[in-house]
């Protein structure tokens, strides 16, 4: 049964960004308010990188030498982020495996850690995703710092400008990727990742050997970076939901939980469930809003800011479900 204390709700259909100008600003850096930036400590995190190969870059792509990168091992990028990475190298490719595979839930599925010692000192990377392990899709990224002067060895970066590149934040803070952005690639089940891929920006404004966002704009990030640990310093990354942890949106809804997808501050529910639940609410940064650990046949649930929450419920018997929640005013 569900209970409403305050105003009528509307059901949610769909829920789309589209990032079409140019000059548009994201989200800020790990800490600021409106970052997406998700902690290595977060409970919204449920398993991690099961194994990693690495194909090292350049120290420096413009160089004739063969010089590589090679810093650290590839099994540093394995299980929770602890600050110990593998260096990329200019250019250079990380392709993780994942099993139990990534699936698509309500808003972020996984995040990628990168070693950045500040928020604005920002080695980048293209994120790429594969059901197979052979055939990978982009995550369509957008890079808005200006390409009129090159960024520097140790210059500076606003992630407010900066949108799915990996590396946005600094150490222990992940960058999220939704796959919900990809369903429409054909060759890709994204209920079934098995395979990610972090390959490195090169980022010169030379357009000889420069890399481009998904528009064919040039990313410029700090170069050159001719050092061991040169490129994306690859920390680990976060799976938020998989095949083991997440059915589907509202699967047994009806026996179970009906939760509205829109609601106002401060609205009270009171649910009663058929079967004792664990229940656990989130906000969008992977924080713990409310926890019933035990489980209960009921609860009150009251959000008293505006934002996009994620709700997670198992019941006793097992079954499992995740809702997100948008309160707004």
């Amino acid at each position: 049964m569900l209970k409403l204390i305050l105003p009528k709700l509307f059901v949610l259909t769909v829920l789309a960004f589209v990032y079409c100008n140019a000059g548009a600003q994201f989200d800020p850096a790990a800490g600021v308010a409106g970052s997406k930036a998700l902690h290595a400590d977060s409970t919204i995190f449920v398993s991690w990188v099961n194994s990693c190969e690495v194909e090292r870059g350049k120290l420096n792509i413009a160089d004739t030498s063969n010089a590589l990168a090679s810093y650290g091992d590839e099994v540093n990028a394995n299980g929770k982020s602890d600050g110990a990475v593998v260096s990329l190298g200019d250019g250079g490719i990380a392709t993780l495996y994942f099993s139990p595979a990534i699936v698509n839930g309500p808003g972020a599925d996984f995040a990628v850690f990168e070693n950045s010692f500040s928020d604005t000192y920002l080695e980048l990377a293209f994120v790429e995703v594969s059901s197979d392990g052979e055939h990978f899709v982009r995550f369509p990224a957008v890079s808005n710092t200006d390409t009129s002067a090159q960024v520097n060895s140790f210059g500076n970066i606003d992630p407010t400008k900066i949108y799915n590149l990996a590396g946005k934040y600094r150490v222990f803070y992940g960058t999220p990727f939704d796959l919900e952005e990809l369903k429409d690639s054909q060759g890709l089940d994204i209920n079934k990742i098995t395979h990610v891929r972090v390959v490195d920006v090169i980022g010169t404004i030379d357009s000889n050997f420069c890399t481009r966002d998904s528009r064919s704009i040039k990313v410029n990030d700090p170069y050159p970076t001719a050092f061991e640990s040169g490129g994306f310093d690859l920390d680990a990354v976060g799976v938020i939901y998989n095949e083991n942890t997440y059915t589907g949106i509202n699967v047994v809804s009806e026996p179970y939980i009906t939760f509205p997808s829109i609601m106002l501050p401060n609205t009270q529910i009171e649910l009663n469930f058929k079967e004792s639940l664990q229940f656990q609410v989130y906000d969008a940064s992977g924080k713990t809003i409310l926890t019933q650990e035990r489980y209960s046949n009921s609860i009150v649930v009251q959000f008293e800011k505006m934002g996009v929450y994620i709700i997670r419920w198992r019941a006793k018997s097992g079954i499992v479900g995740t809702q997100k929640v948008i309160v707004k005013k």
